[in-house]
């Protein structure tokens, strides 16, 4: 078979309107435009790759900015030349010696490499006509080993250690296959629970959400403390108590401030407590998760990289972790966290939402299941029922879970005019907002 040639790359700064309705309204991000630096690398082929990084709006174009210009990089090399060393091309993209000025490793230039990385696994999984999950649960262990950086985490876990916990993971997955084909992976809900939701809004969507299937539902908190703890007991008394309640602080509080209004909100019987204090605070994770248990802490979808979350795991300063699928430098950082969750023992319940955040992390939890932790005790993935409609793959959801994609993939496609109305800078949608 012909080699793939990446020859060209298109980006577009694409922002949905989400702030009119309070749609991702939290404590601390208010007025959140949902936004994507969406990433297409052309081919001489019929197939491109397709990845994208997620942005609240503004500063989206300087995402943008950083998107187009590691993704040249792409460009003249061919998709076997980067797949037998997919480590490499990652660290072509993070390790530019000039640019590790502006990290290393973290803020717009490492989600910007999040969305190339990303493209290249869509691109990748289409010209192995499987969806990323399946291409991930076929690899073998070495194939999965060449895609880790282990530069700064092997004081962690080892490459030794990876190839055991993988090649573990082959034992029973035809038989835990099966389990996702008819019972897909559980989720749960953010959409019922946004902050600038009315009581009465957050009464009527818990009642739909539970007509509907879900058993697990979260809040977001952060205001004055008598309404988060009003609100969680709303939302408790609408869902019962037999169901389980999460709360979200998107890091509104410092530690001392954390653990009082964790263990006040224990009135509600939170299942976890996500993002209390700065995320890059590890210490603050550890002290807050010690003050406040039972309840869990969970916190990723901030986190910079792979080493910060060995920091986490290594200082037992969280319960839950939450990876974002492009957060962190897509696919392949992902890889590593996950195995790291699985070698300490913590449950990985994904970030997502967003755009095609749903859509792509999925996939992450599916392989994760398959052939790393090989349990979904106590996992869940979040699921945002919100511009599903604009990609091509969207995700499935019956009663509650996450039915497996079939189309070949990372799902992250977008319908070509979505992006054209929702382009920031030409579409229609933002040409009728003036």
């Amino acid at each position: 078979m012909k080699d793939i040639h990446i020859v060209g790359v298109r980006v577009v700064d694409v922002r949905f309107p989400t702030s009119l309705g309070s749609i991702g309204s939290d404590a601390v991000n208010k007025d959140p435009d949902y936004s994507a630096a969406y990433c297409v690398l052309e081919t001489d082929s019929a197939l491109e790759g397709h990845g994208l990084t997620f942005t609240l709006g503004r500063g989206n174009e300087i995402v943008v900015e950083a998107v187009e210009y590691l993704a040249r990089k792409a460009i003249g090399l061919t998709l076997s030349s980067i797949t037998q060393d997919l480590c490499a091309f990652s660290r072509l993209l993070t390790e530019d010696s000039q640019l590790r000025w502006l990290g290393p490793e973290k803020g717009v230039i490492h989600v910007a490499a999040g969305a190339v990385v990303n493209a290249v696994w869509d691109l990748y999984a289409k010209s192995e006509n499987k969806p990323v999950w399946r291409l991930l649960a076929e690899m073998s262990p070495e194939q999965i080993c060449s895609a880790i950086d282990f530069r700064y985490i092997d004081d962690a876990i080892t490459r030794e250690e990876v190839m055991e916990i993988l090649s573990r993971g082959e034992a029973g997955m035809p038989e835990r296959l099966k389990r996702l084909e008819s019972q897909g992976y559980p989720a749960y809900t953010t959409s019922a629970g946004w902050f600038g939701f009315s009581d009465e809004k957050v009464r009527r969507l818990c009642r739909e959400g539970l007509a509907e299937g879900w058993t697990h539902f979260k809040l977001k908190v952060g205001g004055e403390p008598a309404d988060d703890l009003r609100r969680a007991l709303l939302m408790r008394e609408e869902i019962g108590w037999e169901n389980k309640l999460m709360v979200d602080a998107n890091q509104k509080w410092g530690v001392h401030e954390a653990i009082a209004r964790t263990n006040m909100l224990g009135e509600a019987r939170p299942y976890w407590m996500e993002e209390p204090t700065n995320p890059d605070d590890v210490l603050g994770h550890a002290r807050i998760r010690r003050e406040v248990r039972p309840i869990r802490i969970a916190t990723g979808e901030h986190c910079h990289n792979r080493i910060m979350f060995k920091q986490l795991m290594q200082a037992q300063a969280i319960d839950v972790c939450q990876i974002d699928s492009c957060r962190v430098a897509g696919v392949n950082e992902n890889l590593a966290i996950l195995l790291m969750a699985a070698k300490f023992g913590v449950v990985v319940c994904p970030h997502a939402g967003g755009v095609g955040l749903c859509e792509y992390v999925q996939h992450l939890s599916f392989f994760d299941y398959l052939r790393v932790s090989c349990s979904m005790e106590d996992r869940v993935i979040e699921f945002v029922d919100h511009l599903h409609e604009h990609f091509l793959d969207p995700v499935h959801m019956v009663r509650g879970h996450y039915q497996l994609p079939r189309r070949p993939g990372y799902s992250i496609e977008m319908k070509p005019e979505s992006l054209v109305e929702f382009d920031f800078e030409r579409g229609s949608a933002w040409r009728k907002q003036g």
